[in-house]
């Protein structure tokens, strides 16, 4: 007989359903998605494997629930304070101070490059990252409109993908090569913002 305190909307089952994610983005950091077994995450968690299935119908289900978190520990800061920025110039500042935080330690690079590869090799978590950046967008985009209440539609999205491809791109390129010029790179689009809007 199954015992209701564990099920995943009690508050036992989504305390033992975060131990599991935790437990498997551990995993992923040290040892990759060939790592990321039902038996390793359980171990790791110190529980039953079969707590698995029963919290996310298997391990397919639990790599999302993977995926999903730890995209969001690497790119949850960031986008969020460049929602709470006051204005573009004060987003670049964050960018700026932030970028070398979210790619300077060697467990976050890892992790980030797990998630690209997995993206990459998986359909299923292909999606889970488009849809995560589709999110990012629509809340940059949000923010612009009332930032910039002239702008089109079409403006506004294609600000706010440049943006996030941008984030992305300098992440990626900072994670290879910790001597980008971040700096350099930041301080010309802050140069294009000084030129006069054109609408």
């Amino acid at each position: 007989m199954t015992n209701l305190a564990d099920r995943p909307n009690s508050p036992r089952g989504d305390r033992r359903r975060e131990q599991l994610v935790a437990a498997g983005i551990a995993v992923l950091r040290d040892d990759g998605w060939q790592g990321v077994t039902t038996r390793a995450v359980a171990q790791r968690a110190g529980t039953n494997p079969g707590l698995i299935h029963y919290h996310f119908g298997g391990l397919a289900g639990l790599h999302t629930a993977i995926f999903q978190q730890a995209t969001e520990l690497i790119l949850g800061p960031l986008v969020t304070e460049l929602l709470e920025a006051a204005d573009e110039r004060a987003a670049l500042a964050t960018v700026r101070r932030l970028l070398p935080q979210a790619t300077g330690d060697d467990q976050t690079t890892r992790l980030a490059a797990e998630l690209i590869a997995g993206a990459t090799r998986d359909p299923a978590l292909g999606v889970v990252l488009r849809d995560e950046l589709r999110q990012a967008r629509a809340l940059i985009a949000d923010r612009l409109r009332g930032a910039r209440p002239g702008w089109t539609t079409n403006r506004l999205d294609g600000v706010a993908t440049l943006v996030v491809a941008a984030i992305d791109g300098l992440m990626l390129h900072y994670m290879i090569d910790g001597d980008l010029p971040v700096g350099a790179a930041l301080s010309a689009v802050e140069d294009l913002l000084a030129t006069p809007d054109p609408s």
